[in-house]
C-alpha cells in the first residue's frame, strides 16, 4: 500500500542537512533540483506506466529511489523501491497508477 500523505512542505534545512552531511546553505539547491529532476522522471514513468513497460518502469522508478533515497525523503524512497521491484518481476497485479500519483503527490508538496 502506497504511502499516500507524505508532507515535505516543512524541510528543516538544518536537520536535513546533518542527516546527509552537508551544509545547510545547500539544502533549497539540492531540494529545487530533486523537485526539477524528479519532475520529469515522473512523466517519463507514466509514459512507461501507459505501455506497461516493465524495464523502463523499473529504470525510472530506481531513479527516483536512489535520488529520494540520497536526500532522506523516506515516503517517497520506499514507494519508489516496491515499485522498482515489482516492475522488476514484471508483476501485472501491482498498481503502478496509484504508486505513481502517491509519489507525485508527495512532490508537490516540496516547497522551495
Amino acid at each position: 500500500m502506497p504511502i499516500s500523505h507524505a508532507d515535505y512542505s516543512n524541510i528543516n534545512y538544518d536537520e536535513m542537512a546533518l542527516n546527509i552531511g552537508v551544509k545547510s546553505k545547500y539544502i533549497p539547491m539540492i531540494v529545487k533540483s530533486f523537485s526539477e529532476e524528479t519532475t520529469s522522471i515522473l512523466e517519463a514513468l507514466e509514459e512507461s506506466i501507459k505501455l506497461m513497460d516493465y524495464d523502463e518502469i523499473r529504470v525510472h522508478a530506481h531513479e527516483i529511489k536512489g535520488s529520494s533515497g540520497n536526500i532522506k525523503f523516506n515516503e517517497i524512497f520506499e514507494m519508489a523501491k516496491e515499485m522498482e521491484q515489482e516492475a522488476a518481476k514484471k508483476s501485472r497485479d501491482f498498481d503502478y497508477k496509484r504508486y505513481l500519483e502517491a509519489i507525485k503527490r508527495s512532490v508537490d508538496t516540496i516547497s522551495l
